[in-house]
């Protein structure tokens, strides 16, 4: 069997998209952890697919496996790359678009300057919803971790969150701690674990720790998750330039029942078939 694929990144978080509209495809785990091997097979963070929509109005389905291949709720910096692919590919002509996702449903909107802004939705806070094991909803939540208490925002952003600030991103344990997080057993169905130095009241570094595929150069709703937790922490302003590893994101968010609203590029690296 061959598959057509396209490799696109956004900030250096990379993916493999595969258009699930014009070739049938399934996805067992395996093959995406195949597909996602960067020695044995094309090398991702995340595989895309984009699918026909289940609901009218939408115009498109968006899933994602991470490079584990576990499937996932959602991936920010994918649902730019997801956008640009479908305007590239002439499955639509149109500059923004509705997607459902396995949270909700998404609007990406391809700028006049070439950039992608994505509307990720509502945080939601709600320990149960996230999900996180808590008896009562608070500001931040102190998390045992190799015995030493931890101070973390938790939320969702179609994908659970947590995230701490801390004094200097270049020294956080992201890679020792992190995993110890993402599956702390508060979180049934784990968690990324984000890592947040404030620079000033519109800029702040960032690290992530992604479930499923580690750490990433840049995480789309990471950097949402973070801007929204130092607003809520008094922080930071409304809008906050990210600075990841592999680049820099715009993230507004003007608390309350707004919209997270994120910008970056989407970049299409190459394209191929794979023999499977």
């Amino acid at each position: 069997m061959r598959i057509r694929f396209t490799k696109m990144q956004g900030q250096g978080n990379d993916f493999v998209v595969l258009d699930g509209v014009r070739q049938r495809l399934e996805l067992p785990s395996d093959l995406v952890r195949r597909l996602a091997d960067r020695h044995f097979g094309i090398g991702c963070d995340q595989v895309l697919v984009v699918e026909p929509p289940r609901e009218p109005g939408h115009d498109f389905r968006y899933r994602i496996w991470n490079a584990d291949g576990g499937e996932i709720e959602q991936c920010g910096n994918g649902a730019r790359c997801f956008a640009r692919y479908v305007r590239d590919e002439g499955l639509t002509d149109k500059d923004e678009i509705t997607v459902e996702t396995a949270r909700g449903v998404i609007r990406p909107r391809i700028e006049p300057s070439g950039l992608v802004t994505v509307d990720m939705g509502t945080p939601v806070f709600e320990p149960r919803e996230v999900p996180f094991e808590a008896a009562e909803l608070r500001l931040t939540y102190p998390i045992e971790i190799e015995g030493r208490l931890v101070e973390l925002g938790v939320l969702s952003l179609g994908n659970p969150h947590a995230v701490q600030v801390v004094r200097n991103i270049d020294d956080a344990p992201v890679t020792t701690q992190g995993p110890l997080i993402e599956r702390h057993p508060r979180f049934p169905r784990r968690v990324n674990a984000g890592y947040m130095q404030v620079i000033a009241r519109d800029l702040v570094r960032l690290r992530v720790w992604e479930r499923g595929a580690g750490e990433t150069l840049a995480c789309g709703t990471g950097a949402c998750a973070a801007v929204v937790t130092g607003i809520r922490q008094g922080l930071l302003d409304a809008d906050v330039r990210v600075r990841t590893r592999g680049g820099e994101l715009a993230i507004r968010w003007f608390g309350g029942e707004a919209p997270v609203m994120m910008t970056g590029d989407a970049v299409r690296v190459f394209q191929g078939e794979i023999d499977l």
